[in-house]
């Protein structure tokens, strides 16, 4: 999803946005302000944007003149933990349960390392619209994640991923600049744990799957096409309502569809994944899916698909980051039967998580606390409004998996809070670093997740 989009006449968004439906007083430990420092490098080696490249990458793009004010830009330095057996209980065998709040500090490095990964997707991805090779990938699959910031994870890049828009242009888009017109781009990649120290460590061999968000015109007119459509047949049975699952139509259309030149996501995806599996057999694997904003999205839907069309897949995890509505409450269902895990990492200063459509119910078996405080759009309305557009269908969602829910407002070392820093990527691993429980949501110490020495220097 994006944010700050020039061409819909200025969509100022103010603190008018709705941010909870009720105000929360916490009584916490003592916050002890540090002294914000900014920093003068950039995570590209490019030229400021204009207006439409901002409106294109207000993710990234936004704080090459004016930077996220973090504090000190040095990472909180643990030693990795061992999962060993336990891994599958941080992969959400048991929804998390007993290890959100207070947040486990294990877990904790296993959110920030998934989200290194987005955060490598980004910085690999050629954002700027008069290259010759913009929405590729910058770099060779041998070198993405060295080049991008993460030399020593431990996994190797097995496949690059496109997406593709299913919007059929008009004839005049001929006359318009290439890059709006940009129908298949570069959307994340498939990567293998092949170290065997990191093996050993993880408890299992693991494959992650990570997504960027938004970037190019079509990518975001495909995020307007808001409405819920219906997920091809796959002969199982109907929601507890007798409804069938419903997904949002533009994120579909971005995972299903192909052109003549490139394949879709889907078939991507089904091609590496069989791949994986036959490769791997005969050892303990996991599938972790992970992205930020649309890329959180795909995330999703990714997970659902891998676990309705391999009936022996594994454990299958999404870490999704910042991430819109998915689907109706009949998807929710069918992700729950599948045994497929999703952790969402919610800002509840972001708009971007409110949206599309309206939440009519909530999960009544969840037991997180902090997910029913966000109390669903429709629950205190009329029950005809309830009742119409439950009938209607077509913009009643359903919040997915188990969530982790923060707030810029915690961070003593966030200077502003606006519509695009509340999204940043940046800012959500920001707030993960820092977030302790709901009773003292912000530890005084906390320092910038990133780590400029090794993050910042990214070679060309």
């Amino acid at each position: 999803m994006r944010l700050s989009m020039k061409p819909m006449q200025s969509c100022t968004i103010s603190t008018t946005v709705p941010t909870s439906s009720k105000q929360v007083t916490f009584r916490c430990c003592t916050i002890t302000a540090q002294p914000i420092k900014r920093s003068n490098t950039t995570s590209f080696d490019i030229k400021a944007p204009n207006n439409w490249e901002r409106l294109l990458d207000p993710i990234h793009h936004h704080d090459l003149q004016n930077p996220i004010p973090y504090s000190p830009a040095t990472e909180t330095t643990t030693r990795p933990f061992k999962l060993g057996k336990r891994w599958m209980e941080y992969q959400g065998i048991r929804n998390w349960d007993g290890l959100l709040d207070p947040l486990d500090d294990n877990l904790r490095g296993e959110i920030l390392r998934y989200g290194d990964f987005v955060e490598a997707a980004y910085k690999s991805y050629d954002f700027e619209p008069s290259s010759p090779t913009y929405a590729t990938c910058r770099f060779t699959k041998s070198t993405l994640l060295d080049r991008s910031g993460l030399p020593e994870t431990g996994y190797r890049l097995t496949k690059n991923l496109r997406a593709t828009s299913g919007i059929q242009l008009p004839r005049w888009i001929d006359r318009a600049p290439s890059w709006m017109a940009t129908q298949s781009s570069w959307i994340g990649y498939v990567a293998v744990c092949q170290d065997k120290e990191e093996i050993s460590r993880l408890g299992r061999r693991d494959v992650v799957i990570a997504f960027r968000g938004t970037a190019t015109c079509l990518e975001w007119l495909e995020n307007l096409r808001a409405t819920l459509t219906h997920l091809p047949t796959d002969g199982s049975q109907p929601g507890l309502d007798g409804s069938r699952p419903m997904v949002e139509s533009g994120f579909l259309s971005l995972y299903t569809s192909g052109s003549a030149t490139s394949q879709s996501l889907q078939e991507m995806i089904h091609e590496e994944i069989k791949r994986l599996l036959q490769t791997y057999r005969d050892e303990p694997l996991s599938l972790t899916i992970t992205g930020h904003s649309l890329g959180a999205a795909l995330a999703t839907l990714t997970a659902y698909d891998i676990k309705t069309n391999f009936k022996r897949a594994p454990l299958v995890t999404v870490i999704s980051f910042g991430g819109p509505r998915v689907g109706n409450r009949s998807f929710r269902q069918k992700l729950e039967r599948q045994g497929t895990k999703v952790l969402r990492i919610v800002n509840s200063d972001d708009l971007i998580t409110k949206v599309p459509g309206f939440v009519i119910d909530n999960n009544e078996d969840d037991d997180d606390v902090s997910k029913k405080r966000d109390v669903q759009v429709g629950s205190s309305w009329p029950s005809w409004i309830q009742k119409r557009m439950e009938d209607t269908q077509l913009w009643a969602y359903a919040e997915v998996g188990r969530e982790l829910r923060l707030s810029s407002r915690d961070s003593p070392y966030l200077k502003s809070i606006n519509v695009a820093t509340c999204h940043e990527l940046k800012t959500y691993l920001h707030l993960v670093n820092g977030f302790v429980s709901s009773t003292c949501p912000f530890r005084a110490t906390a320092q910038r997740v990133l780590d400029h020495n090794r993050r910042e220097k990214v070679k060309i």
